[in-house]
């Protein structure tokens, strides 16, 4: 099988390492990619966002499966044209991607399937801005209507940045706060069957002790030794297959990754948003669990026969994912700098380049992230702090409570 890789971040090289690990795969090319991804793939160049030039880069490497990374590409169409050459594709229709490309058209298939969510109102002006603060109180939960790379979401108590942030995006979905812990989940469907991977859990503020502001995400681990045995099973009833079913209903099935984005509340697990695409940085510890291999999983979603393929297997024990990112981060990261201590086995690049004379250089917000595993949470926590502290960036700055609390046994389900 051949692969074209669509992406360029830290979840596209997570997905690079698990299909470059699939016997199954023969080739695989990755368009743009990223120095860490070059070590696995073939690296080309294309615009993600126009699907005519991704589209004709899947003909000429003659690909019999496309997998696409990043939402944006999802939203702008890719997926689409793609198939309309022929080609399997990993990744939702520009129309089923709508979920995570608009709020309010996610509360709408959420309200229609009856999925347990929180209550919103969809505002584009200081009035109903108002209104909706009004009705909610404290905490406020301010949502960009649109893709705001995972940074479009405040959580505040104070009203005054609640309306800033909602005038300063135009259209909103303001939502009454869920309490509880988050859980990532995501699910790999081809439309009608769906395979759930294991739940994690990410990190979205930018400081120790969740402070500062919401970025894409500082760290994950999986699995979540305080979780409900019972969450997968019941989410899957509740929020996944109702949500699948009214898609098809409205002509709009959903195929390729499903994330469902979890706040575990006293009342039950309730949906905080969809996501039409594996999150960074939860893609990298839940693949690296995988044992199952990857190129035939999200081939057979891609293709229709989801359904017949042999369940799950999971490799035992914990992995940990810590974010570096860059100086400035996430307001105005500075890049460029130098990077050292970053080609091993374990590092994943996300925001890094190159130079002809093989100098790597920071080139984003969230620059690279240590990933590793253990027989338990704490070993593959302590095992990737090593891999984050022999990284040397100027300025760079990443926490250090990544799944600390889970460790000490600090999280509770309220009830």
């Amino acid at each position: 099988m051949r692969v074209l890789l669509v992406g360029g971040g830290g979840r596209e090289h997570a997905l690079a390492l698990g299909l470059a690990g699939d016997p199954a795969v023969e080739a695989l090319v990755a368009a743009p990619g990223n120095p860490g991804i070059a070590a696995v793939a073939q690296l080309r160049e294309v615009t993600p966002t126009d699907p005519a030039a991704v589209a004709a880069l899947a003909v000429e490497v003659a690909a019999d499966l496309v997998v696409i990374g990043p939402e944006a590409p999802l939203v702008a169409g890719v997926a689409d044209a793609v198939r309309a050459k022929g080609i399997a594709v990993f990744g939702p229709s520009a129309e089923a991607a709508r979920l995570e490309g608009s709020k309010t058209f996610a509360k709408d298939v959420m309200t229609a399937a009856g999925v347990p969510t929180a209550r919103a109102y969809t505002c584009e002006d200081a009035a109903a801005v108002a209104r909706a603060l009004d009705d909610f109180g404290a905490p406020y939960v301010v949502k960009d209507d649109g893709l705001a790379a995972g940074k479009g979401v405040v959580v505040t108590d104070d009203r005054a940045v609640a309306e800033r942030h909602a005038a300063e995006c135009g259209r909103v979905v303001i939502e009454e706060y869920l309490s509880g812990p988050e859980v990532s989940l995501f699910v790999v469907t081809d439309g009608e069957a769906a395979a759930p991977l294991l739940p994690a859990q990410d990190f979205k503020r930018v400081g120790d002790g969740d402070t500062g502001p919401n970025t894409g995400g500082m760290g994950a681990y999986a699995p979540l030794p305080w979780a409900p045995p019972d969450l997968v099973d019941d989410v899957m009833r509740d929020v996944v297959h109702p949500t699948l079913a009214e898609l098809r209903r409205r002509g709009t099935p959903f195929a390729g990754l499903l994330y469902v984005g979890l706040a575990i509340t006293p009342s039950g697990p309730r949906v905080i948003e969809f996501n039409a695409r594996f999150g960074d940085p939860e893609t990298q510890v839940v693949l690296a669990l995988l044992e199952t291999p990857l190129g035939g999983l999200l081939h057979a979603a891609a293709t229709g026969t989801l359904g017949a393929h042999p369940p799950l297997r999971w490799r035992d024990g914990a992995a940990v994912t810590v974010v570096v990112a860059a100086d400035g981060y996430p307001a105005g990261p500075r890049t460029g700098d130098v990077i050292t201590g970053a080609d091993r086995a374990g590092i994943i690049h996300a925001g890094t380049r190159r130079d002809a004379d093989g100098t790597l250089r920071s080139a984003g917000g969230r620059v690279l992230c240590g990933t590793a595993t253990g027989p338990d949470l704490a070993a593959a926590r302590d095992a990737a702090y090593a891999l984050v502290r022999d990284v040397e960036l100027a300025g760079a700055h990443h926490r250090t409570d990544i799944a600390a609390a889970a460790v000490d046994g600090r999280i509770t389900i309220p009830g």
